[in-house]
């Protein structure tokens, strides 16, 4: 790896482009990397991971209203949508757009968590979509994903944007940029300007996940799938960004990020080196925030060793960045709202934790359910619960060695007779790290556990198969990497007239 040395620089310094972090992306990028069996698979699973949270969410509403949308731009040639025929095609920008959504919209797709969090999985979508409308094979793609990963979790590693209260869709949009330009092979200038632009646009506040969350967050991905191919394709037109954009005297660095002082160190490999970083990547068995996977699997266990009845107090000891997001510290008096959206209760861990001790289960759809919500034992519970910051915790999520990273926490019950009972998580159970780390047949399992009953059992096999040999699929099989219902099973209702439904 190489340690690229970033800071804000005065205009008159006139900074050369190479000496740039967009150009070192670019790179990156441009190097026509191998990518070794073992990343490959790996971005397999993480399609078919992608496809099964896509699918069980086909038809909730932000993801009809995306689909809506790109159905309203239709291409001959285009991109496929999830769940539909393979001769519904629209244009890439509008697949990525609604594709991502629908991976995005349950919150139970991979995760990354550093100095930032990303769910670096949500790069998928756009990449997939261009593939489709592009023409290029299965090792092509794989490259692309493998790429994208490696810059997301480069940034991630290096780059706090929850610090200044940004939102981390400021990392996936120049990832998402960084995977185009290797699916497409293009020049390290063109790709050099497209980063610069997708930066420049892809700054926004954290409030999208703050307080009464909204279905604005599974659009997201979604946004910057969209915003990445468009800023590639002005870019492939000869035209030029806002740069330094990392670097400037009025750069993100300089006035969304740590000021003119700071100086940041992001670690990259060498052109033309394999891209792992999708391997320190990892995903949900649970459809929750992911510091919430590690407890879940605590709660579940520790729910069956005491009367919840005589439960006075429930302290959760865990991170900074857990307690102060989706624990008490954040002072969201929503998380502790049975009427709160169901992103919200995603968000709560005091809501997570009091359903996991109650049900020792998770659900994807039970679990947040209104009735769930109200349940008078559950409400009881959950407002015994309250989260504290403990430093050991803390240290441990921000470990420089994967091997040590920990994003758990240590629940403490304490009954009506003074007495406590315990239990700790420092990873989820399908971790890497974990009791059972996930592999291809994990991935397979959830696949068909979320789509049983919706998709014909020889579609699945299909659908599982081609994925499975991602690297050797041609431009013909790319092209059908998506997961087909049955007629009828996808619904796009009208929910209200908006500009696209417009006659032409």
């Amino acid at each position: 790896m190489i340690a690229h040395q970033v800071r804000v620089h005065p205009s008159a310094d006139r900074l050369p482009r190479e000496d740039q972090l967009a150009w070192k992306i670019a790179e990156v990028a441009t190097g026509r990397p191998p990518v070794a069996p073992e990343v490959a698979a790996m971005a397999a699973c993480r399609v078919v991971d992608n496809a099964a949270v896509a699918l069980a969410a086909v038809n909730r509403a932000p993801v009809a209203a995306a689909r809506a949308m790109a159905l309203a731009h239709p291409r001959t040639g285009g991109a496929s949508l999830f769940g539909l025929p393979d001769d519904v095609r629209v244009d890439a920008e509008w697949a990525a757009w609604a594709n991502a959504t629908a991976v995005r919209e349950l919150d139970f797709h991979d995760t990354f968590l550093a100095a930032d969090y990303a769910h670096p999985g949500d790069s998928i979508a756009p990449l997939l979509a261009v593939a489709e409308q592009t023409g290029r094979d299965g090792a092509t793609l794989a490259r692309a994903i493998a790429v994208a990963y490696e810059i997301h979790v480069a940034l991630v590693k290096a780059i706090c944007l929850h610090q200044f209260k940004k939102d981390h869709v400021a990392h996936l949009a120049p990832a998402t940029v960084a995977g185009l330009g290797a699916l497409l092979d293009l020049p390290t200038p063109v790709v050099f300007n497209a980063v610069n632009q997708a930066v420049h646009l892809a700054f926004s506040t954290r409030q999208s996940r703050k307080g009464e969350i909204s279905s604005w967050k599974a659009f997201v991905p979604g946004f910057s799938g969209k915003l990445a191919i468009e800023a590639v394709d002005r870019a492939m037109r000869g035209e030029a960004a806002p740069s330094p954009i990392y670097e400037g005297e009025d750069s993100v660095i300089a006035w969304m990020l740590a000021g003119r002082d700071a100086r940041y160190t992001v670690r990259l490999p060498a052109p033309g080196a394999p891209p792992r970083g999708i391997l320190e990547t990892y995903t949900k068995a649970h459809s929750a925030e992911y510091q919430a996977q590690a407890l879940i699997d605590a709660a579940r266990e520790l729910g069956g060793r005491v009367d919840l009845g005589r439960v006075a107090e429930v302290i959760l000891h865990t991170s900074h960045h857990t307690h102060y997001v989706i624990g008490t510290g954040a002072n969201d008096p929503q998380k502790m709202d049975p009427d709160a959206s169901r992103e919200t209760l995603d968000h709560s861990i005091m809501y997570i934790l009091a359903v996991a001790l109650e049900d020792r289960a998770w659900h994807h759809e039970l679990s947040y359910a209104p009735e769930r919500a109200h349940r008078p034992s559950t409400v009881a519970l959950w407002r015994r619960i309250r989260t504290v910051e403990d430093p050991a915790w803390t240290r441990a999520y921000h470990a420089e060695d994967p091997a040590e990273r920990a994003f758990g926490g240590r629940i403490e019950i304490r009954l009506d007779d003074g007495t406590a009972v315990e239990a700790s998580r420092a990873v989820a159970d399908a971790h890497p790290n974990g009791a059972a780390p996930w592999t291809w047949p994990d991935y397979v399992g959830k696949f068909r556990a979320l789509t049983e009953g919706a998709i014909q059992p020889d579609e699945a096999e299909r659908f599982v198969a081609l994925a499975q040999r991602l690297p050797a699929l041609t431009a013909a099989e790319v092209r059908r990497l998506n997961p087909v219902l049955p007629g009828g099973r996808v619904e796009t209702p009208q929910r209200g007239r908006g500009i696209f439904d417009w006659a032409k």
